[in-house]
């Protein structure tokens, strides 16, 4: 049991940021950048993944998309565990089905 709680602290996460061309475009999503983010869950890697890449001290430097904001898209590759697409909204990161990136 307790291996089991302990085995998932401080996973690496497998992230990829898809952004537009342009600010609010609804299509033409182009990966930007790839990375690992250590998390406990994916609420979690969502969460670093956004303070990382808008605060201009914390963003790497061979990131060569613009700050996350609305309707930017991330991936989280889990493996064996599957792709999870998340869309930046005014309310917050929202599950989305993976057609929207075409």
């Amino acid at each position: 049991m307790i291996r089991m709680l302990t085995r998932r602290a401080n996973m690496q996460y497998d992230v990829t940021i898809f952004q537009t061309p342009k600010y609010r475009e609804r299509k033409g999503y182009k990966a930007v950048y790839r990375t690992y983010i250590k998390a406990n869950n994916r609420e979690q890697c969502l969460q670093e993944t956004f303070s990382c890449f808008n605060v201009a001290d914390r963003i790497p430097d061979n990131y060569k998309g613009r700050f996350l904001s609305t309707g930017d898209i991330i991936l989280i590759d889990e493996g064996r565990g599957g792709q999870h697409y998340f869309q930046l909204k005014s309310g917050g990161w929202e599950p989305i089905n993976r057609l929207l990136i075409r």
